[in-house]
């Protein structure tokens, strides 16, 4: 899912897109000069900072790592006074000022990673507050406060409200629900387009078929957040209906999506001259959109062409793009650790701080040989200690696939 932002954000996103040169990964979570410690990625943080930090800690809880703690206290610490959560801010001593802003798509994605690690109840529930108050009176959400909404940030706030037990229905603004603004976002089954979700109305209150929206709208009207397990619902199929359903629209956006990737099983840039570029991150959101909706078997060709060419565009985007085919994989029940022969959670921890249990493992590397002392010594016992918080950790990885989200 793509998050909307200023134009200079648009061409790093561009860079990410096509492919084209950017700040390559670090191969150790040294941070690069101008880099926070704690902050994945060596890319300037200026407009997706907590955006990708937020993927990359839910994307390691989802396959059992245990995040670094001051990677997660970054996070929290970028919060807002009144909840809210700017894509950066360099300096957190500072209050938040009338000129920084604050989006619902980083505050929404932070809500649900720190929802997920746990121990934040007082930050996700001060970010939840500050979300509701930002709801349009369609029932949805617009990336900025007051802005029109649109179907990615309404989609990204419902699974911040079901990652605290929210019940998205039931946050409505002017009787709407955010259910409301999705199914008034998405396309008939007749026509161009046919069962897609459009971004937002056009001027002229048309709606114009968008594959990103299209991807993050199943989800959304789904009541699911960025991840998920395999979905049980019935093959997708667009099916127009007088009193639609969101989980109606969801299918038939899971058909449109099915049907955009029938070809050469990827989807291409919308980006100006860049059509016939495929578009690996909404790819992968398109994957997690088809196992959600209808099981991972709907998802198997773009999934199989992620594994095949993702590797070098991961590689140069960094964290979050680790992060989306993380998501992917276990969407459909794909092993991540061998993703078309990548490791991606060894990757992303790579680019960061080192995870708990690693960073364990390397203070057990440094210490003294001390297997002669006694019991109150850290010889035998704090050895055995190490590898056993390090079995957990394996224990958690084979388990993560199966856990269940909400």
């Amino acid at each position: 899912m793509k998050f909307r932002h200023s134009a200079a954000a648009l061409a790093a996103t561009t860079a990410a897109v096509l492919g084209a040169a950017v700040p390559s990964v670090a191969a150790t979570p040294t941070p690069a000069a101008g880099i926070p410690d704690g902050l994945y990625g060596t890319a300037d943080p200026t407009y997706d900072g907590v955006w990708r930090q937020s993927l990359a800690l839910l994307a390691q809880d989802t396959v059992g790592v245990v995040p670094a703690d001051r990677a997660v206290a970054w996070l929290a610490e970028q919060q807002c006074a009144d909840g809210a959560f700017a894509p950066f801010r360099a300096d957190t001593a500072k209050a938040c000022g009338a000129g920084l802003q604050v989006d619902t798509n980083s505050t929404a994605a932070a809500v649900q990673a720190l929802a997920a690690v746990g121990g934040h109840d007082g930050v996700t529930g001060k970010a939840v507050t500050w979300l509701k108050s930002a709801q349009n009176t369609d029932g949805g959400w617009g990336y900025s406060p007051g802005g029109a909404s649109d179907a990615n940030s309404t989609s990204v706030v419902i699974g911040a409200l079901t990652a605290v037990g929210e019940k998205p229905a039931d946050v409505r603004k002017g009787g709407r629900s955010p259910y409301d603004a999705l199914m008034k976002l998405a396309l008939p089954c007749e026509g161009e387009g046919a069962g897609a979700f459009a971004y937002q109305p056009d001027k002229k209150g048309g709606l114009a078929a968008n594959a990103d929206a299209t991807a993050a709208g199943v989800v959304g009207a789904l009541g699911r957040g960025l991840v998920v397990t395999s979905g049980k619902e019935a093959a997708a199929a667009c099916a127009d209906a007088d009193r639609p359903t969101p989980r109606q629209v969801a299918a038939n956006g899971a058909s449109y999506l099915a049907r955009a990737l029938a070809g050469n099983g990827y989807l291409t840039s919308v980006l100006p001259g860049a059509e016939d570029q495929p578009d690996y991150g909404n790819t992968a959101d398109a994957v997690v959109a088809l196992a959600a909706q209808g099981g991972a078997a709907q998802a198997t060709k773009p999934l199989r062409w992620l594994e095949r060419n993702s590797a070098a565009w991961a590689r140069q985007s960094g964290p979050a793009a680790y992060a989306q085919l993380i998501f992917a994989a276990h969407a459909t029940g794909t092993d991540p650790r061998d993703f078309g022969g990548t490791d991606l959670v060894e990757k992303l921890n790579a680019t960061g701080p080192a995870p708990r249990a690693q960073q364990a493992a390397e203070n057990a590397a440094e210490k003294p040989d001390r297997k002669d002392e006694g019991d109150d010594g850290y010889g035998t016992w704090w050895t055995v200690g190490v590898f056993l918080v390090a079995g957990v950790g394996i224990g958690f990885l084979i388990s993560g696939r199966r856990k269940q989200q909400p």
